[in-house]
Parts: structure tokens; sequence; C-alpha cells
């Protein structure tokens, strides 16, 4: 009998989705079946409207080690025989119905994609997007979410060394909590999500199973959010103390003998981790669900399959070595059992002790459907992008008083009061801590070596150009990296996007995607692995099209590295990026001060890729050079802004001749990309100049650090107290209600 809609639209399955699942197998499903091929083919998991535009992103470098897709995170060799495994996963459905467990659950999801690659996590970074924080509601999201990082990351011994939070009103009804996490794996030995032969045995280890996170993959994270709906049972429940001890028991696991692949357990549990790794191994499947420690009576075959518990992982392990590594995980008080084992050919066949429950091809279940999109650009987006800048209003406020709101600006002001709540020391690698620098540096100890990782994105750009945006924030994150000194070797990327079978969305999928490709191609950095989160509207209501790009930079010398503060009172400031410090009309498209301001979201975000590359070769070649005391990069509320911010941060005042033109807010606010704030001792302007000469980028001098005061030409003179005020509580200030 066909099944009904309302168990269709409980596994998010389409009716043809489902007519395909019956053609294929030439019968009906099993209801077992049927909840396998929804989570399995859900977008979470499957990728529908995804892996067409994926497998078009640039990938190649002589550095990778482990392809995207391949396993459960991409790895890239940074010499001295270490590598770093690195991803970036989203949880922003569960982290809208429960903020902590939402959260919390997230980072521990991607610290096992971590160590499942044999890697050992060393930092976490994290991309929040809240609606405005002026809205009980949405607060309550922030600091639920921001405790449920903290709570998991500083009990499992990880550092969260970085990341960013943004505020718009379309992300009220869905926030965005992407996760990111690196980790390092010496003698580069990586690890496989795959079993070696037929007849290798399949260890269930960790947790114990229990129904939370029934359909999380597929009810909760494969369709629209709606607030009324109770899908708190969809929220998985984390415990950071057993994730620790799993962590050091798995690392330790992978040296003994016969243990030849490693799977976490996430979205989907059971049925994502063991058929999608016997379909890795191009092997069949035999489990025995009755073998699985359950922590709840009565638990169906289903409910075991579909179960997303927390802190689970699965090993692949050859015939006769199953004992130490039962032996091991019991020293570590972990559950260890035997589930199951591979098997020649491509069946999955399900068992509940004697009874055969399913018996279903590996292939059928795993290959979802792909959808190709198509769909022309929006009318009203050509209206936003040929908005007309000579017809804005100048401001009531002065110059100054802009200054000061753009700096309390809590898409702007500094996130001490979030950073605090993370250990970010732990572990002892730490260089540059979260938000000292551009990036966060990390020592590769017993080694010169370091690392600089970031995330980056800003989704009113990619809103209104999702091609041009998608471009900056690659060209951002890579930015970050140069800025303090890093070379940028891989990125990751979070695609949060709204419902794809909406045309509009369509269309922000294929440009975004085209623009991540263009601008890593340009860069010369592969997209080593990543995570695509649709269905991201409430109520018909989308969010930003907002692509998140977690990048990772190296350093052969760490010690040669730059943040972000003045340091030396009578440094120059250079400007390197442009000749001009002022900015054209056409830099407020997509601005913090357009939306700030004027409440508005409009113009067409630009870019130019050469630009953008020669002016960060030039600014890591100065750095590493010891040219500058200081780097930091232009962006959100443009050259005044940063100028500031270095300011405050270094305790130094700084000061800008020169007459500001008269559209001075697009002067002193437009966000033009591809400019890099520096300060240095004048003795090093020729070898300034000689490296920006050779790399073909412009520099120019632009005014002085010192003193106590902001001085921006003919129209800011502020004390620098004042900034300073602004930019350290206006974030406090405008989340504490």
């Amino acid at each position: 009998m066909p099944v009904s809609q309302q168990v269709l639209d409980e596994i998010a399955l389409s009716r043809a989705e489902y007519e395909a699942i019956v053609e294929r197998l030439g019968r009906e499903p099993a209801p077992l079946e049927l909840g396998m091929f929804g989570a399995l083919w859900s977008e979470h998991c499957g990728y529908k409207h995804t892996k067409p535009l994926i497998r078009q992103l640039p990938h190649k470098s002589n550095r990778l080690l482990v392809a995207p897709g391949a396993e459960n995170a991409g790895v890239v060799d940074i010499g001295d025989g270490l590598a770093v495994a690195m991803k970036i996963e989203s949880h922003n459905h569960p982290s809208a119905v429960e903020p902590f467990q939402g959260a919390a659950t997230g980072v521990g999801g991607i610290v096992r994609d971590i160590f499942a690659m044999g890697a050992r996590p060393i930092a976490l970074l994290n991309s929040l997007r809240f609606g405005p924080p002026d809205e009980p509601r949405n607060r309550h999201l922030l600091h639920g979410v921001v405790g449920g990082i903290s709570a998991y990351g500083n009990c499992i011994g990880v550092p969260d060394v970085g990341g960013e939070i943004y505020f718009d009103r379309c992300y009220s009804g869905n926030p965005l909590v992407n996760a990111m996490c690196v980790g390092l794996i010496e003698g580069s030995r990586v690890i496989s999500a795959r079993a070696k032969a037929p007849g290798d045995l399949l260890l269930l280890v960790g947790a114990d199973t229990g129904r939370d996170g029934i359909h999380g993959a597929s009810g909760l994270a494969s369709r629209a959010f709606e607030e009324q709906a109770e899908m708190r049972s969809a929220v998985q429940v984390g415990n950071p103390f057993l994730e620790k001890v799993l962590i050091e028991a798995c690392l330790e696991v992978i040296r003994l003998p016969g243990v030849v692949g490693m799977q976490d357990l996430g979205a989907a549990g059971l049925t994502s981790a063991a058929v999608e790794m016997a379909g890795r191994s191009g092997l069949g499947l035999q489990l025995d669900v009755a073998s699985v420690p359950r922590r709840e009576e009565g638990m169906t075959p289903y409910e075991v399959m579909l179960s997303e518990s927390q802190e689970r992982m699965l090993l692949a392990v050859t015939p006769g070595h199953e004992g130490p590594v039962v032996a091991l995980f019991k020293k570590w008080d972990l559950d260890a059992a035997v589930i199951g084992e591979f098997t020649p050919g491509d069946k999955a066949r399900i068992s509940d002790g004697k009874r055969r429950l399913i018996e279903t091809p590996i292939r059928t279940l795993t290959e979802a459907p792909e959808y190709r999109l198509d769909a022309p650009k929006p009318r009203w987006l050509s209206d936003l992008q040929e908005f007309d800048f000579t017809s804005l209003p100048m401001p009531r406020q002065s110059p100054a008083d802009v200054l000061l709101a753009l700096l309390a600006s809590p898409n702007i002001a500094s996130r001490l009061a979030v950073f605090r709540q993370y250990d970010h020391y732990v572990q002892n690698n730490t260089v540059v801590a979260p938000g000292a620098g551009d990036a966060a540096v990390l020592r590769m100890k017993g080694t010169r070596k370091g690392i600089a990782v970031c995330v980056d994105g800003n989704g009113r750009l990619a809103y209104l150009d999702p091609f041009a945006g998608s471009m900056i924030a690659v060209a951002e994150a890579c930015r970050n990296l140069s800025c303090v000194g890093a070379e940028p070797v891989a990125l990751t990327d979070g695609l949060n996007f709204g419902n794809p079978e909406k045309p509009d969305v369509q269309y922000q999928l294929v440009q975004s995607l085209r623009g991540i490709g263009e601008a890593a191609e340009g860069l010369g950095v592969p997209v080593v692995s990543g995570n695509a989160s649709l269905y991201n509207e409430t109520r018909g209501q989308a969010i930003y099209p907002t692509p998140i790009i977690g990048a990772l930079g190296i350093f052969d010398d760490v010690t040669k590295h730059a943040a972000s503060a003045f340091k030396h009172s009578g440094d120059l400031i250079l400007l390197l990026g442009a000749l001009t410090p002022w900015a054209p009309p056409e830099a407020l498209a997509g601005s913090e001060y357009l939306s700030a301001i004027h409440g508005k979201v409009a113009g067409q975000p630009r870019l130019d890729m050469e630009l953008e590359r020669r002016v960060q070769l030039a600014c890591r070649q100065m750095v590493r050079a010891g040219l500058v005391s200081s780097a930091h990069d232009c962006s959100d509320g443009g050259l005044t802004v940063a100028v500031a911010e270095s300011a405050v941060q270094g305790g130094l005042g700084a000061t800008m001749d020169g007459t500001v033109p008269a559209r001075w807010d697009a002067a002193l606010f437009g966000e033009s990309q591809s400019r890099i704030i520096i300060s240095a001792p004048e003795a090093n302007l020729p070898g300034l100049r000689r490296i920006a000469s050779e790399a073909g980028a412009p520099l120019g001098a632009i005014g002085r650090a010192g003193g106590d005061r902001l001085r921006f030409g003919n129209l800011v003179d502020l004390p620098l107290s004042s900034a300073g005020d602004a930019w350290r509580n206006g974030f406090a200030r405008a989340t504490s209600g």
C-alpha cells in the first residue's frame, strides 16, 4: 500500500522521490527502509541540490592528502611530517529549537569528523547569525548558542580561537550556527572511513544509543523550519566529558593492529555511518540491531538505526583483532560492541537477532537523486543593484557620531564578551588570540611552523550579488590570513541557503558556488571540505544566502606574524591596496553604514580579483620581512572603522590628513575591497614600497599613529577613549537587553 503524504512529510521525501525508490527496488519499501531512504536521501546527507555545483569547485593542490567528499574531512600536508584536517559543519535548525544543545552537539559533531581522520583536534571556530539583539528571543538564542559552544569546547579541552557573529532581521526565525574544527596529524598517517575486505568487523564504540535526534537529518535539517512544530525530540543531547574520553580512546586505538577504518556517527546515526562506510569500501553490510547497546527500553529497530545519539563512532576491524580493541575501550570505561561485518556484494542486510528486517542495495540507498538548478536572475535583484547612491541623503549625525555609532554596532563592536567565555589557550598553542588579529595563529610544537585559521562571510553582500558576494567571502577569509602573515593553503565552505526548490534560492546557489570557485581559483587555494545547509527559512521567509568560508594558512616561521593593534607612537599608517584613502559612493553597497544609518540593503558589490591577489601577496611579504608593526584589513565600517579598531586595540590615537570629499559618508565608511591598513616605522617605508611595487600593489601613506585622539581629515576629531568605550562595550550593551 502506498505510503501516506504525512509519513513522507515527516521524513522529507517528495512523492516523486518515493516513486523513484519503489521503481529502483521493484517493490514498496519496508518501514525501516523508508526511514533509511528518508535520511540518506535528505538534503543534509544526500546533497541533492548542491552535489553538481560542489563538484565544480577547485580542489587540486600538491598539498592535498584527502580529496573533498572522500572522507569525513579534508586533509592538507603542511610539511615537516605534519598534516591538518579541517571542516566546517552547520547545526542551524537544532540551535533554533534548543540553542544550548543544538550548538553544543554541533561542536561535538565537527570534532568527531576531525578525529575520525586520526587527527587530534587543536582548534575550534564558529560563525553565527541571529536576528536583531533588541528582540528577547534573539538574545535568548545568542546566549544559549554561545553557552553551548563554550561548555562543550571547554570541557573537551579544544581551544575556541576565533569566529564571527552578525545580526540581521532575516535570521530572526532561523539562526545560523556553523562550527569549524582543525586537527593535527603527525607522520601524515590519515585514517580512512573504509573497511579493507569482506569479513572486517563493524564495532560501535562510545555512548549507548537512545531516542534523541531521530529524524534530525531529514525532518529537521532538510525542510523549512516552522516555529510551531514540536521538534525537540529531533535535537540531540551532548556529553562533552564522554567525548573527551572518546577522543583519547580513538586516537589510541588507531595505533593497534587490525584497526583499518573509523567513521563518526552524526546525521542519520547508524544508517548514514554504516551504509556510507560500506559504500565507500565497495562492500556490503550485515548489521544486527540487537547487538547495539541501548540506554532506553523498548527501542524499535527503526529508532536504533535512525537515532542521532551523540559521542558514538564506528570502527572497521580485521577479524581476530577485536579483542584488544574492546579491551582498550573498556580501559577508558567506554562500550565497544561488535554489531556486524562487511560482506561481499552490494547489499545492506539489517537484522534483529535472527529476524531479517531488510535487504537493500547500498548503491540504491546512497545514490540520492541530483537536481539541476537553472533559475534566471530575479528582477528585484537588478533593481537593488542599480541603486543610485547620489540620491542617498546625507545623515543628520556628524561624521564623528556616525563613527561612534558604527563602532558600537553589534556587527562591528569587539566580541570580547563572547571570546572571554571560551578557553582559547588550552593546549598552549595559541599565539594570536581571538580578536587580537584578523586570524588566530597557533604554533606547531617542536617546530618553527605555525598555522592561521579564520572564518568569514557576509550575507548582505551575497544577497545583493551571490557571485560577487561569495567571491568577497573567499577573498576576505584569505585576506585575514595574509594580514597575520600566513600563506592561504586550504578552504572549507559552509553553504547556508533557503529552500532550493524556489527559483530565487536556486539562482543564489548557482551563482554563489560559481563565485567561490572563481575566487578560490584566482587565489590558488583549494576547497578541501565543506557542508551545505539548505531550507533555512521560516514561514516562507528565507535567510540571506550566507556562504561561510573557513580558511587555513601556514607559516614556515610562526614568530614572523602580525596582529591588528598599533604598536608604536610615530609609526606611519599606510593603506595597501589604494593610493587614496577615500572610497567612492558605490563602495557603500551592502555596507554596515547603509544598513545601520539608513536601514537599507542595496548596491552592487565589486571585487578586482587580480588586485586582491597582489595586495595579499605584498602584505604577506611585508609581514615576513619584519617591516610592519600591525596589519588589519578594511571590511565592515570601512577605512575609518579599521583605523579606529587598530588605534583602540593599541591604545594609540591616529591622525589622517587631507580634505575629505563632500560625499564624506562614502569616503569614510565605504567598504571597498582589497584594502589593508598597515602601521610601520617610517624608516621601513623604502622597503615597504619596494615590496608593493614588485607585487604590483598600490601603497600610500595616509597618516600617523600616536596621541590620544582620532582625527580623520577635517571632519572627525574625537577622544580615543570615546571610540574605545563604543567599540569595547557596544556588543555587551546591545545584547544585554
